[in-house]
């Protein structure tokens, strides 16, 4: 009998997506076979073009609210718009997205045995009143509002996950995620990091809603790409929910300061009207990343800051010409 090689399949959904496009990127040098789905509402061929020549990796256009039947080995499920410009614009579709997609992929896990990653979100702790927020935090979250679409999306979805792990033994990882940031964010996502350094290298007034002085801790996408295929290699009897995030703390208004300062931007600072149920405070506890995993972030503000900037720079650049 041949002794086949046998890889490991990975399916990533919303692979074409900002964060997406970084893990398939991270997988394949791994040495993984990787399946990259998305339906392109906020994700885009550009993001994984660099991998299209990979014979081990393979683009498959498909929305998550329709089931899925594959064989892989291990599921990433990403695919959600993360962004209020983006979940705002159609919130059902939103909701859809959140627990359609967590049922198709978790009955697409029990089928083919799969292990399965859960890419929730530190909106599950609403506007919080517990400072930094630990996992055992329940959140208080406006179940009405206009980040509900979101917000309760990801926290029905953590209920599936967790359902199906005390029902059908499934083994699942559930990764809070917090702010994170990096190239190949979408330049008109309405995100803090992006819409300064884009407003910025315009020249333009950059928009502070509040004044400023509201708290974001901000993770560079290298750090938490690490974190998330760390958790997903771990023991089965760690499921999560696991914060994944960087704890150091920055005021709106700071973030935009230094991303002026870098520019070297002439662009004003202008404050307008909070949107409604927007956090006043957000900061990562990860003591079980840090203790289970050993798991820290390396790259600091400024650092990372660099790197998206000059991604922005040259793809204005390239919108130009």
């Amino acid at each position: 009998m041949k002794d086949y090689n046998i890889r490991k399949r990975v399916l990533i959904t919303g692979g074409a997506g900002f964060l997406g496009s970084h893990l398939c990127e991270t997988l394949l040098d791994q040495g993984a076979e990787v399946l990259c789905l998305d339906n392109y509402f906020t994700g885009t061929k550009n993001n994984i073009k660099p991998l299209l020549g990979n014979p081990s990796f393979e683009l498959l256009r498909h929305d998550v609210t329709f089931p899925l039947y594959v064989e892989v080995d291990e599921i990433y499920n990403l695919a959600c718009p993360a962004s209020p410009i983006h979940y705002q614009h159609d919130p059902v579709q939103t909701t859809k997205t959140s627990v359609h997609g967590a049922i198709n992929m978790l009955g697409l896990a029990k089928r083919v045995n799969a292990k399965i990653f859960q890419a929730s979100t530190s909106e599950v702790y609403g506007d919080p009143e517990v400072h930094p927020q630990v996992e055992s935090y329940w959140g208080n979250v406006n179940p009405i509002g206009v980040r509900s679409c979101y917000d309760e999306g990801k926290r029905c979805a953590e209920t599936l996950f967790f359902d199906y792990y005390r029902q059908h033994n499934l083994r699942i990882k559930v990764g809070r995620l917090f702010n994170t940031y990096g190239p190949r964010m979408h330049p008109n996502d309405g995100r803090v990091v992006s819409n300064f350094i884009v407003q910025a290298l315009q020249g333009i007034p950059i928009t502070i809603y509040g004044d400023g002085s509201q708290t974001r801790s901000f993770c560079y996408v290298d750090d938490l790409i690490r974190l998330m295929v760390l958790f997903m290699e771990s023991g089965d009897d760690m499921t999560g929910p696991m914060n994944m995030g960087n704890p150091n703390e920055f005021t709106i208004l700071e973030l935009a300061e230094h991303v002026t300062e870098m520019i070297g931007s002439s662009s004003e600072i202008i404050f307008k009207d909070l949107p409604a149920d927007d956090p006043k405070q957000r900061s990562a506890d990860i003591s079980i990343a840090r203790n289970k995993l050993g798991w820290e972030p390396t790259t600091q503000l400024k650092e990372g800051l660099r790197h998206t900037i000059d991604y922005f720079d040259k793809l204005l650049s390239e919108s130009k010409g």
